[in-house]
């Protein structure tokens, strides 16, 4: 998969593209990044890639002619042009599966009021949101789509089966994970995971996953029952 990633502060993404399991799908060819500086396209002689908003109010607007030049330049048709905004459509667990089916994605990584809306409208397929906050910079927010989606591709987890199991599968989050010691400054691991009997370990597991959904999460445990209803 081929991420492209549209921003003022290419030097942003120098590290987190080289680290842990990310730096190693790069390495082996399962990922590959592409960093577009939007200020290598502004025609400004001080490479200014904003403005004031029309209409008056506070804060900066991303200029379109910059973003247009840089998108005519290195997108096709047909490719997902991403747009990182706090008020653009939930990031959840379904949305990262549909990109992960992607061969491309592009990522524009939005700064102070946001995109002058032409730009929006010729180039965006979707604005996405990766909660109910703000924001200093769209970089931040873009790694955390890349990282969702790249990990759900065959051969980026070392063990897959850790994606059977974890928060959000069957509408349920994560049951609750222990390592040895058995005992640590007096506290004790749940006796059942020390038992071996697997189908018992299984049962408690899952109970563990609808009490924590229950208690944190209302909105997903009601998600889990709808779906249990209808025997989905």
């Amino acid at each position: 998969m081929i991420f492209k990633i549209y921003t003022l502060f290419p030097e942003f993404f120098s590290s987190p593209l080289k680290s842990g399991l990310m730096g190693k799908a790069v390495e082996s060819g399962i990922l590959e990044f592409r960093v577009i500086d939007i200020r290598d396209y502004s025609q400004d002689r001080f490479r200014r890639c904003d403005d004031y908003p029309y209409g008056g109010g506070s804060g900066m607007v991303m200029a379109p002619q910059p973003l247009f030049a840089a998108l005519e330049a290195n997108e096709q048709a047909g490719t997902e042009v991403l747009y990182t905004s706090p008020s653009g459509k939930p990031f959840d667990r379904d949305f990262a599966y549909e990109l992960s089916g992607k061969g491309e994605i592009s990522i524009i990584c939005g700064h102070y009021e946001g995109l002058d809306q032409r730009v929006i409208d010729r180039f965006v397929t979707h604005e996405v949101s990766i909660g109910d906050y703000v924001l200093s910079g769209g970089e931040f927010a873009a790694l955390v789509i890349a990282d969702a989606v790249a990990r759900l591709l065959p051969g980026f987890m070392s063990n897959s089966q850790s994606l059977v199991e974890e928060s959000f599968e069957g509408d349920l989050l994560e049951y609750p994970q222990y390592t040895r010691p058995a005992e640590f400054m007096g506290l004790k691991v749940p006796e059942i995971l020390l038992e071996g009997d697997h189908a018992r370990i299984s049962r408690w597991r899952n109970e563990k996953r609808i009490e924590k959904t229950r208690a944190v999460r209302p909105d997903l445990y009601k998600k889990y029952l709808t779906r249990i209803i209808l025997g989905e």
